[in-house]
């Protein structure tokens, strides 16, 4: 009989499978596969289902202490080079694919309720059910190369979805940012993965580690050449992961449907860029300068993201940045040596911002039935407020998730955060400082987003903020567009039922990586996980624990008195105080406004350039040829008379000239 971990090839096989056929459908029986589009929804959900089943069954055997399964053959071969594909099974690729599809099947549910109504619904759940499979069949690449093939079709997934509704202007320059930046990242992993097999070769992770060290310290490779390929490996987690400066894409990425907002901040784009530096950590572990390198760049976003979130009136653009944030701390632990802590924050973040997102999902699906399906007002909670009493479960759910991320005991969030800043204090304590600052921010703007949602009173049927917002963002008022009669409710079951799932590890999973006795950690590192056992001190624990909550406690206290009692202006306290602050993160640091002058207009600029130089240089080039060739030809049938004096006049002439030519010129 055959073990789970030797069916898991079939894990990224089902959805694809079911993706391949319904689209197929679409192309060749569109109108009559559309008609069924509940049956085909059921049937891609079940493939998830299936996959979920297979992950739920692969991860209980690596609990088990089942040895990890790598099944590999020749994909292409010539003399004695060899490219290996096949599949590996171990406990991180385990987690991973359990997170996956549990994540993946929730949110396709999910999504029965919030794209009822839409006209694409069939090709929403196909895309949904490919890049499950995309990013499925990442994981459990054995090597370098395969990931990178899955980490492509990921990439056009997310292009897919982010630009799903492309009849609107905002998706699909959306969905172009995010492919361009993307882009960017994936040429340096491609140059990175080339230049390691040329070094090492080999494709393989543990090969490619030890390879590369051993060529370093026999003089084959230069330090600085090894050091170089690192970091080029490195843009690619950079852009997938949303890492500082490319983390440019994921903000905008809003524009797409709310269910894949989700997917794409809890499991799956995102989580690839992670799960692709975990993976690489036995290469990483060997240059001390890399880790550095990536601790900085996971620090610098993580205040970045936090930093910008606390100025965002967009729910979902808030719930973007502080992804941002939390992927900083993610890439932090990371280069701290601490891949374990990394992947628990991963882990548990996943729960919590799905919840988040989708629950900010159910909001906008509640708030279309006001002000109308235009994002700038179902989305700006200026427009929100007092929604907890229409939409309970939404809002509690919500508000266990802002508990989660702000690390408040013992919830999820906590564990995982404090793990981090406790490997950060060890490894870099000037980076733990500004983790800790920014837990504090986090929690402020974390409850900053809930209580200008869900308390007070409601906003919405203000018509002239809703005319203000429309022509701040330069849209005309067109009032029957724009207003609906319709009123506040709880959203339907299959949109709260996957929250309610959703919250039970947003609150529960934490207490697996509990410092004294982490279950996570035993399981993906046993060594270390001993280790860390015999190390931990209750007391430093407490200490640094007891930091990190007193901080979030005075960001939530802040909102409170803020947002929640409106005992506190902010506006005139900070705002109005310090106008160029407020100013530097209202425009996000202005790293668009630079991204958009620089490699927007610049490249703009650079192809008229070159459109100038093929159209006056080289078009001239070619027309001057032709106008040569007639002007010749039309100057030469002139000497066609057909008659032979005429021919022997013209050739006595030419020797003439011949002549004189070489009597001018003289003896040589």
């Amino acid at each position: 009989m055959h073990s789970a971990a030797e069916l898991a090839w079939l894990i990224p096989l089902f959805p694809l499978l079911g993706a391949v056929v319904v689209g197929l459908g679409l192309i060749s029986f569109n109108r009559r596969i559309n008609q069924v589009r509940k049956p085909v929804a059921i049937s891609l959900v079940s493939c998830i289902g299936i996959s979920a089943i297979f992950s739920y069954a692969v991860l209980w055997e690596q609990l088990r202490g089942v040895p990890p399964v790598e099944h590999l053959f020749v994909w292409a071969s010539a003399g004695n080079f060899t490219i290996p594909m096949g599949y590996v099974v171990d406990p991180l690729g385990a987690v991973m694919l359990a997170l996956v599809t549990t994540i993946a099947l929730l949110v396709m549910i999910y999504s029965h309720g919030y794209m009822a109504h839409d006209k694409g619904y069939v090709r929403f759940f196909t895309y949904l059910a490919l890049f499950s499979s995309s990013m499925l069949g990442l994981i459990v690449s054995p090597n370098l190369l395969e990931i990178y093939v899955f980490w492509e079709l990921v990439g056009m997934c997310s292009y897919l979805l982010v630009g799903f509704w492309y009849d609107r202007d905002g998706a699909a320059h959306a969905a172009q940012k995010a492919f361009v930046v993307n882009r960017v990242g994936d040429f340096g992993l491609l140059l990175g993965i080339l230049g390691l097999f040329w070094a090492t070769g080999s494709f393989d992770f543990n090969g490619i580690a030890l390879g590369l060290s051993e060529a370093v310290d026999i003089g084959a490779v230069p330090g600085w050449a090894a050091l170089t390929l690192c970091l080029l490996v490195f843009m690619g987690p950079m852009a997938k992961s949303a890492q500082f400066p490319l983390h440019v894409w994921l903000p905008d990425a809003m524009e797409g449907p709310t269910p894949i907002s989700a997917l794409i901040h809890a499991a799956t784009m995102v989580a690839a860029g992670v799960f692709l530096v975990a993976r690489l950590e036995p290469l990483y572990s060997h240059f001390p300068v890399v880790g550095l390198v990536i601790a900085v760049v996971g620090t610098i976003t993580c205040f970045l993201g936090a930093s910008i979130a606390l100025t965002q009136m967009d729910l979902k653009k808030g719930l973007a940045y502080s992804t941002v944030s939390q992927l900083g701390y993610m890439m932090l632990a990371m280069g701290c040596g601490a891949p374990v802590a990394g992947m628990f924050h991963l882990v548990t973040h996943a729960f919590f911002k799905a919840m988040m997102f989708l629950g900010s999902g159910s909001v906008i699906h509640a708030m279309e039935a006001v002000v109308g399906h235009e994002p700038i007002l179902a989305q700006d909670m200026r427009l929100m407020g007092g929604l907890r009493k229409k939409m309970p479960i939404t809002a509690i759910t919500f508000f266990v998730g802002c508990i989660a991320i702000s690390g408040v005991p013992p919830l999820a969030g906590f564990w995982s955060k404090d793990e981090i800043l406790g490997q950060a204090f060890n490894t870099y304590p000037i980076l733990w400082l500004v983790g800790l600052l920014t837990a504090g921010l986090t929690a402020f703007y974390m409850f900053r987003l809930y209580f200008l949602t869900f308390e007070g009173s409601f906003r919405g049927n203000d018509e002239n903020l809703q005319k203000q917002l429309l022509a701040d963002a330069g849209k005309e008022i067109e009032d029957e567009e724009h207003h609906s009669a319709g009123t506040l409710h709880e959203s339907p079951w299959s949109m709260t039922s996957p929250l309610i799932v959703l919250a039970v590890p947003s609150v529960l999973i934490g207490l697996l990586g509990v410092p004294w006795n982490s279950k996570f950690s035993f399981l993906l590192n046993p060594v270390e996980a001993i280790e860390a056992a015999e190390k931990f001190h209750f007391g430093e624990f407490l200490t640094l624990a007891g930091a990190s909550v007193a901080i979030s406690f005075t960001g939530i206290i802040i909102a409170v008195m803020a947002y929640g009692l409106n005992r506190i202006d902010l506006k005139k306290l900070f705002a109005e105080r310090f106008p160029s602050i407020n100013s530097f993160l209202s425009n996000k640091w202005y790293l668009d406004d630079i991204n958009e002058k620089i490699f927007v207009k610049g490249s703009r600029r650079l192809a008229r350039e070159v459109l100038e130089v093929d159209a006056k240089v080289v078009d001239g080039v070619v027309n001057l040829t032709g106008l040569l060739t007639l002007g010749s030809g039309e100057g030469l049938k002139y000497f066609e008379t057909g008659r032979a004096q005429f021919y022997a006049l013209v050739v006595f002439a030419g020797v003439i000239a011949l002549v004189a030519l070489f009597g001018v010129l003289g003896p040589t």
